[in-house]
């Protein structure tokens, strides 16, 4: 069970330092329960407590981390069943299947993929993560060729082979990108713990249902494995669904440990309509699969599944909110016309998108409001004139102009005077209300 704030305040330092950023370590422990602060944030608690702590602290699915640096995907780390609970902490990797028995052609076909479908949404980029690599040959030295012709395509692997020589051959490839080893099963267990050991790789376990997938984890558990992903063996979608809420409900709900690692599925083996497949993806993007292989990335499917994993793993309590600073539309210039907005994320699409259909070359100052709309942000004190006049003085867009108008939403009209008074010298604009009306309102500009 997961300690309380006093049992954590009880091995803190007690020392109230405020080198965590709260006043007191009872404060800090009290965050640290509620899931608001990291162990980390505490620079003084001892090797002793850490351990204690983390072990404590861990939550009910352990996350799992695939491949080396800052962009490598973390899976697992969940808490909850149900989004509105709290929040989904770790979105599922996305990866596609590629065999060892493709042309060349078409392996180069698919690699191009990798860099090709990237896409820029509240600016975030929106991309998948990892590149299956399959040994379908049985020839050691086709499959490490492949592997070493992969692992430069900038996504993180995984080497998929019940032959343990095959893992072996591919990790001679590729240790140092520490893959994600498939599969660990009750006949190559130990061969396979002691590559995943050896080489301090993740390693999938493989079971037919939950009951022997949990047997098989707690012996990869003994074997030294810890970053362990749990495939139950299914390819029906009514069995993979079963198993996916069997597994997240015992880790969480019963707090079994041996099934509180994330899961790996595959889509790819369901069905051979790519469509049908986008579908079954998407449903288990909710439900609740921690790395999802596809046969093949297809922009069509690809995208909606991508914005659909940012919306499902968006945090609920935080609005997604686009980054505060000056957006250039449709290349402006000295002479464009400047507009301000708060930065919830819909308002950014609506206007930008607006102002991208009138084709006005045009600047766009986007105000933190913390992610609140106009409306919201103005009631709450976050957009209003005396907040509004000390970022545009600050964003810079002074030094980009030659005239001084602004160019503000149709609901702050009644900041209008008040913006003039707290920024002389320059002539406020009151925009339309409705973003809609936006191109008609930016074809009458004049400098």
């Amino acid at each position: 069970m997961p300690l309380t704030g006093i049992e954590i305040f009880k091995l803190l330092p007690k020392t109230n330092c405020t080198d965590c950023g709260v006043p007191t370590c009872l404060a800090f422990a009290m965050n640290l329960a509620s899931g608001k602060a990291e162990l980390t944030d505490c620079p003084h608690v001892t090797e002793e407590s850490k351990t204690r702590l983390e072990e404590a602290s861990a939550p009910p699915i352990l996350p799992v981390t695939i491949g080396t640096g800052p962009e490598a995907p973390k899976v697992g780390g969940e808490t909850v069943m149900f989004r509105h609970e709290k929040r989904f902490e770790n979105q599922p990797a996305v990866a596609m299947l590629i065999s060892d028995t493709m042309d060349e052609a078409e392996v180069k076909a698919r690699l191009d993929k990798c860099h090709l479908f990237r896409y820029e949404r509240v600016g975030l980029i929106l991309k998948p993560e990892l590149i299956a690599v399959r040994a379908d040959s049985g020839d050691a030295q086709k499959f490490a060729a492949l592997v070493s012709k992969v692992k430069g395509s900038g996504l993180r692997l995984i080497l998929m082979s019940d032959n343990p020589d095959m893992l072996a051959a591919g990790l001679k490839e590729c240790a140092e990108k520490k893959p994600l080893l498939y599969a660990a099963t009750d006949d190559n267990l130990s061969r396979v713990a002691s590559l995943a050991t050896e080489n301090s790789c993740p390693v999938v376990a493989k079971a037919t249902g939950p009951a022997a997938l949990a047997e098989l984890t707690e012996k990869l558990s003994a074997a030294g494995v810890k970053n362990i992903v749990l495939d139950p063996g299914s390819r029906t979608v009514r069995q993979t669904l079963e198993d996916q809420v069997i597994i997240r409900s015992a880790a969480l709900n019963k707090k079994f440990r041996p099934l509180g690692y994330p899961t790996i599925t595959f889509p790819c083996e369901m069905t051979d309509d790519p469509m049908k497949e986008a579908v079954i993806a998407a449903m288990l993007v909710v439900k609740y699969a921690g790395i999802i292989v596809l046969s093949d990335f297809r922009g069509e499917s690809l995208f909606p599944l991508l914005v659909e994993r940012m919306n499902i793993f968006t945090d609920p309590q935080r609005p997604l909110a686009t980054t505060e600073g000056i957006y250039e539309i449709n290349n402006p210039d000295e002479n464009s016309p400047v507009l301000v907005t708060s930065n919830f994320s819909l308002t950014y699409f609506i206007i930008s998108g607006e102002i991208e259909t009138s084709k006005v070359p045009s600047w766009l100052l986007i105000k933190d409001t913390e992610g609140l709309s106009v409306m919201t942000a103005w009631a709450a004190g976050k957009f209003s004139a005396d907040v509004i006049a000390p970022f545009v003085k600050k964003s810079g867009i002074g030094d980009k102009i030659n005239h001084q108008k602004l160019i503000i939403p149709g609901y702050l009209a009644s900041e209008s005077g008040s913006l003039e008074e707290e920024l002389p010298g320059w002539e406020i604009l009151v925009g339309p209300r409705e973003g809609a009306h936006i191109p008609a309102f930016l074809k009458t500009w004049k400098s």
